[in-house]
């Protein structure tokens, strides 16, 4: 039987198809060798000798996740963490607060939606039989910030981490009152916000205005108990004990949200240290003032 030709309208469809199909698998090649896949590994595919994956460990100095903690040089870390009574810098981890000792505050598990707005104000001078207003500047301001982050909980330890986490949120948005006389009538204290290097949030000096969880009624809740525990040293903390602190069952939602609103703050002589040109040129990412420590994040 003889073949019939192609009309002129299968023909062009059948170039169609074929240039779609080659774009689509070109442009699959693009996404694995922009992934890191070597030119060439992609042949183990069809046979050929193929990629190999690896992992790579992440160290301290480009830890980019999102974070909000106490200074490692502040005196709130063992008031808030440990039990005041067996001196400062030392002691056990408190029950409830023991999965953060060891970062110091709060390390969101999954990346965060993050807000951000800066504003610049001006006032309007208002000129007669004028056709355009004149503007004079005022002052700049680094509004807050929201953070809105998926908390999931796959077991007891999850489920610890996040009472823990949603109790220091409760902890850092009240202010000092009864107990101790010598820090009595402080305010709530004053936290650093680190997220996505240097020169996005890099120990930010914030406070915590405001923060929500919800609480899903769709979700399975996982329960969990503060136990004996043994803490591991971490950033800031000199030396940790195990805890002998038991606290009642705790239930945790196996995913929520949990929202903060914080507001970036800076002090009256740390501002004075404030250069633009400095800052433009990206030098002010961590001022420490000719001291050490941490330093202050300008954004």
């Amino acid at each position: 039987m003889a073949t019939q030709p192609l009309k002129p309208n299968q023909q062009t469809l059948g170039q169609a198809i074929g240039k779609t199909a080659s774009n689509v698998f070109n442009r699959t090649l693009g996404r694995l060798w922009g992934a890191g896949l070597n030119k060439g590994a992609d042949k183990g595919i069809f046979g050929g000798t193929p990629g190999t994956a690896r992992w790579k460990t992440r160290d301290g100095s480009t830890d980019w996740r999102v974070k909000l903690t106490i200074p490692s040089d502040s005196a709130l870390l063992q008031k808030i963490f440990f039990n005041r009574a067996s001196g400062q810098g030392t002691g056990s981890a408190s029950a409830i607060m023991e999965p953060l000792a060891g970062t110091n505050g709060i390390v969101f598990p999954i990346t965060p939606s993050v807000i951000v707005q800066h504003t610049a104000s001006y006032s309007q001078l208002a000129t007669t039989h004028a056709n355009y207003p004149y503007y004079a500047y005022q002052n700049s301001e680094p509004a807050n910030l929201t953070i809105v982050g998926e908390f999931p909980v796959q077991n007891q330890t999850d489920a610890a981490h996040w009472v823990a986490t949603i109790h220091f949120l409760r902890a850092v948005t009240k202010m000092f009152f009864g107990g101790d006389d010598a820090t009595r009538g402080n305010p709530p204290p004053i936290l650093k916000l680190n997220g996505y290097g240097n020169h996005v949030f890099k120990n930010v000096p914030v406070i915590v205005t405001n923060f929500t969880c919800e609480l899903r009624a769709d979700v399975d809740y996982i329960a969990t108990s503060q136990g004996t525990r043994t803490v591991q040293p971490g950033y800031g903390v000199m030396s940790v004990g195990s805890t002998s602190e038991t606290l009642p069952t705790t239930w945790a939602p196996s995913l929520s949200t949990i929202t903060v609103q914080i507001q970036p703050v800076y002090s009256r002589d740390t501002v004075k240290n404030f250069s633009m040109q400095s800052f433009v040129n990206g030098d002010l990412f961590n001022y420490t003032g000719g001291k050490g420590g941490e330093g202050v994040g300008f954004i």
